[in-house]
C-alpha cells in the first residue's frame, strides 16, 4: 500500500515534505490500484501515474499504448496516437526503448516541446507468424529503436500500410509504445492478445534543480545533499544533480543525518573468515579473535589457534618448520591466485574481442586479402588517457548508439573517439560493419578511420577529428551561414557528390551509405566536406544492382521507393543527396512543422517551388546575386532530378558529380558565351540517364506511392493542441 513512508524525500505528498513543487506526489483517493486496492499516486505537475520512486535518480511511471485496429469498429479511431508531456524530468534514454508490434505496422515518435526537435520511427512487416522469434524485435512482428537523451515529451502515432487486410486473421491491430527495456519481451501471442494491454512502465531520470554540482555547492541554503556522509554527482540526462551516500553508508542523502553506517558484519557483505569481521563507521576490518592468529581475510591467511611457546630447542625447530611451510604455502597460493586472475583477464579480453565482432572482422580481412597495418589497435589505457578517463567535458555528441569524445593522443594528435552502446547482436553487426567499410575507403572527402579497440565490453573507434562541426550546424546557425558563400555551397556539394560517387563506383565492392544527411557531413577549417557515420551502410556485389533489406534511414532523407519496397539501390543515396542539395539552396530543414501541412517534407516543398517557377522565393538570400541566377536554376533542376520518385529516373552519383563540376567550371570560364565552345559546354552539361531492368509494376507502384505519401502526411500531422 502507498503511504507517506513509501515516498522518499525529496518527493512528498504535503507542504513542507517535498523539495519543490516538481516533486509533489498526489495520492488520488478517487482512483484505486486494482491489484492493491490503494489510492493511485500521481506526479502532480503532469498528472501521470507513479509506479515506483528510487533514490538512485529513477522514477517509474505509467505510459499509454497507441493502437490501430482498422478492421474493428469497436475501437475508437483516436487510439492511433498517445502522448506524454513532462515539465521537469527527462525520459531515460538508457532504460527505455520505442517499440512497435504488428505485421502491417508503421509507428512514429516525435518530440517538439523539449529544446530539441526529434522524430524517428520503425516499420514491422510480415505475411505470417512462421519464422518469428519470441523475445526478438528485429522488424519481423516487432521492431524497436532507441530514443535520444534530454527529451521531456513525446507523441506516438501508429498506422498501417494496407489496413491489416492481409494479416487481419492473426494480427488485427498494430501497437506502439515507449517502455522500460526489461519490462517487455515480444511474443507471437501479442499479435492477437495485446488489445487488453493499456499501458507499460516507463523510466524517468529525476534530478535536483538545473545546476551542476560545482555551482550547486556554492548555494549553501538550497544545496540538497544534507547528509554529512554524502556526495554530489551531476545528472547524465539533462541539467541538475543528485546525491549519494559514501561507500559504507546507506539510506537517504537528502536528509540531515540520512546517511547511516552499514554494519557489514551483520549483513554478511564482507570478505572476512568466520568471526573475524570487525565493523567500523563507514567500513570494516578483518581481525582474528583473541587466541587465534592470521589476518582473517578470505583470500589471505585463515584464523588458526595460537601455537604455544616452545619449551625447548626441539619445539623451536618444529615451530620454525611449520612457519616456513605456511610461508611456502602462502607464496605458492598467491602465485596460483595471480596466475588464475591473469588467465581470467585474458579470457575476458578474448570474450569481448569475439563479442564485439573481432572474429567477424578477421574473417572479412582474410576473405578479401586485406590487412589492418594502416589501422592502429589502441590499448584501453591509451584511450582513457586521451579522453581524461572519458570526461563529460570531452563529449562532442551523444546518440542512441553511442557517445563521441574529443581525444588527444600521446603524440598530441587530436582525434574523435566513438564509444558505442552495444545492446544486442544487431548493433554489434552495425559497429563491425562500420569498421569493415572504413578500412576499405581512402578518399579525402570521407572521414578517416585511425584505429579501434575491441577488448572491452564497450568497443571503441578512433577517427580523425574534424574541427568545424556538421554541415547542418552551418546551415541552421544564422551566424555561421553567412560565412557559407554560394561558391562554398557549390564546393561542398561537389565534394559530397565526389565521395558518394567514389563509394558507388571506385571501391572494390560498391558501398551504399544509406543515411546521407546534413548531420553526417562534417566540415574542417577550410570548409572541406567529409562524409561520416557508416554504421548503416551496405556492400553490394558487383553483379547486383539492388538488395533487399529492412528499411533504415532518417525521415525526410529516406528514398520513398526504398521505404515502400525495401529494395536498396545506389539511387537511394542519390535521393538523400538531393535533399542535402535542397537544404544547401534553401537553408530549410528536411522535415519542418513551420511549413504548410502539404509541404512539411522539403523534397515536396522544393519540387513544387521549381515546378511553379517560385525558386527565387525559397532560396537563401545571401547566396543569390544577379550573376548566378542561371547557375542556381541549373543546380535546382539537378536537385529536382535527384528527388524523382522512381529511382531509375534519377541520375547516378557519378553523373551528378560531373554535372556539378561542369557548372563550377562554367562559372569560372563562361564558355557558353563563346560560340566556338558550344559543343564542349553541352557535353559537360549532358546528363544521360542509366536505365535498370527492374520490374516493380508501374500501376501498383504508383498506387502504393500515393498511399505511402498519404500515410506519412497523416502520421506527421501535429495534434490540434500543438503537441
Amino acid at each position: 500500500m502507498w503511504i507517506a513512508s513509501d515516498i522518499p524525500y525529496p518527493f512528498g505528498t504535503s507542504e513542507g515534505c517535498y523539495f519543490d513543487s516538481s516533486f509533489l506526489i498526489t495520492c488520488n483517493s478517487s482512483s484505486f490500484n486494482s491489484k492493491t486496492s490503494t489510492p493511485t499516486p500521481f506526479l502532480s505537475v503532469s498528472n501521470i501515474e507513479v509506479l515506483n520512486i528510487s533514490l538512485d535518480g529513477e522514477l517509474r511511471v505509467s505510459a499509454s499504448v497507441a493502437r490501430n485496429c482498422p478492421q474493428e469498429s469497436d475501437y475508437n479511431s483516436n487510439d492511433g496516437s498517445t502522448y506524454l508531456n513532462l515539465r521537469e524530468f527527462p525520459i531515460s534514454y538508457t532504460k527505455n526503448v520505442f517499440t512497435a508490434v504488428g505485421c502491417d505496422t508503421l509507428a512514429l515518435i516525435r518530440s517538439s516541446a523539449s529544446d530539441k526537435n526529434y522524430t524517428t520511427g520503425c516499420v514491422s512487416l510480415c505475411d505470417s507468424i512462421d519464422g518469428m522469434v519470441n523475445r526478438s524485435c528485429s522488424g519481423f512482428g516487432c521492431c524497436q529503436t532507441p530514443i535520444p537523451d534530454g527529451i521531456k515529451d513525446f507523441a506516438v502515432s501508429v498506422g498501417s500500410l494496407r489496413n491489416h487486410s492481409n494479416v487481419g486473421k492473426f494480427n488485427p491491430c498494430g501497437f506502439a509504445f515507449v517502455v522500460e527495456k526489461t519490462e517487455y519481451n515480444f511474443s507471437t501471442l501479442d499479435l492477437q492478445n495485446m488489445q487488453n494491454k493499456d499501458a507499460f512502465p516507463l523510466v524517468l531520470d529525476w534530478a535536483i534543480g538545473n545546476q551542476r554540482c560545482k555551482d550547486a555547492k556554492t548555494n549553501t541554503t538550497g544545496y540538497a545533499c544534507k547528509a554529512n556522509n554524502s556526495e554530489c554527482y551531476s545528472s547524465t540526462n539533462g541539467l541538475g544533480y543528485r546525491c549519494n551516500c559514501f561507500s559504507g553508508y546507506h539510506e537517504n542523502p537528502y536528509l540531515s543525518g540520512g546517511c547511516q553506517d552499514i554494519d557489514e558484519c551483520q549483513t554478511g557483505n564482507h570478505e572476512c573468515t568466520d568471526n573475524a569481521c570487525v565493523n567500523h563507521v563507514g567500513s570494516y576490518n578483518c581481525s582474528c579473535p583473541k587466541g587465534y592468529q592470521g589476518d582473517g581475510w578470505r583470500n589471505g591467511s585463515s584464523c588458526i589457534p595460537d601455537i604455544p611457546k616452545p619449551s625447548n630447542s626441539k619445539n623451536i625447530i618444529i615451530a620454525l618448520c611449520i612457519s616456513i611451510s605456511l610461508l611456502v604455502l602462502l607464496l605458492g597460493g598467491s602465485s596460483v591466485l595471480l596466475g588464475l586472475k591473469r588467465m581470467k583477464l585474458i579470457k575476458l579480453k578474448e570474450k569481448y574481442f569475439q563479442q564485439n565482432g573481432g572474429l567477424m572482422l578477421q574473417k572479412h580481412i582474410s576473405n578479401h586479402g586485406r590487412s589492418m597495418e594502416t589501422t592502429k589497435i589502441f590499448s584501453n589505457d591509451e584511450l582513457k588517457k586521451a579522453t581524461n578517463n572519458y570526461d563529460e567535458n570531452r563529449v562532442l555528441s551523444k546518440g542512441g548508439y553511442g557517445t563521441v569524445y574529443k581525444g588527444v593522443l600521446a603524440d598530441n594528435k587530436v582525434v574523435a573517439i566513438k564509444k558505442s552502446k552495444i545492446c544486442d547482436n544487431s548493433q554489434i553487426e552495425q559497429f563491425i560493419n562500420e569498421v569493415i567499410l572504413l578500412t576499405q575507403i581512402n578518399h579525402r572527402n570521407v572521414v578517416k578511420l585511425i584505429g579501434c579497440f575491441l577488448e572491452t565490453e564497450v568497443p571503441l573507434l578512433v577517427y580523425e577529428f574534424i574541427t568545424n562541426g556538421t554541415l547542418s550546424d552551418h546551415i541552421r546557425d544564422i551566424s555561421r551561414a553567412s560565412f557559407l558563400s554560394w561558391e562554398r555551397h557549390l564546393k561542398i556539394a561537389i565534394e559530397i557528390a565526389r565521395a558518394l560517387a567514389y563509394l558507388h563506383s571506385e571501391t572494390s565492392m560498391p558501398i551504399i551509405h544509406r543515411d546521407v544527411k546534413s548531420t553526417n557531413i562534417l566540415l574542417d577549417d577550410n570548409y572541406t566536406a567529409k562524409v561520416a557515420d557508416f554504421g548503416a551502410s551496405r556492400l553490394i556485389a558487383l553483379d547486383q544492382i539492388e538488395i533487399t533489406t529492412l528499411v533504415q534511414g532518417t525521415l525526410g532523407y529516406l528514398d520513398p521507393e526504398y521505404f515502400q519496397t525495401g529494395q536498396l539501390t545506389e539511387k537511394s543515396d542519390v535521393y538523400s543527396f538531393g535533399v542535402v542539395l535542397a537544404e544547401l539552396l534553401t537553408g530549410e530543414e528536411a522535415i519542418s512543422s513551420n511549413r504548410p501541412e502539404s509541404y512539411k517534407n522539403l523534397a515536396m516543398y522544393f519540387g513544387s517551388a521549381v515546378k511553379e517557377d517560385r525558386l527565387l522565393h525559397i532560396l537563401e538570400d545571401h547566396i543569390v546575386n544577379e550573376g548566378n541566377i542561371d547557375l542556381l536554376k541549373d543546380v535546382a533542376n539537378l536537385t529536382k532530378r535527384c528527388l524523382r520518385l522512381r529511382g531509375e529516373d534519377r541520375p547516378t552519383m557519378m553523373e551528378v558529380a560531373m554535372e556539378l563540376e561542369g557548372l563550377r567550371i562554367i562559372k569560372k570560364h563562361p564558355w557558353e558565351k563563346d560560340n566556338q565552345t558550344t559543343e564542349e559546354t553541352e557535353y559537360l552539361l549532358s546528363t544521360p540517364t542509366l536505365t535498370f531492368n527492374i520490374d516493380i509494376g508501374t500501376d501498383a507502384s504508383a498506387s502504393t506511392t500515393g498511399g505511402h505519401d498519404s500515410m506519412i502526411n497523416q502520421l506527421l500531422k501535429p495534434h490540434e493542441d500543438g503537441r
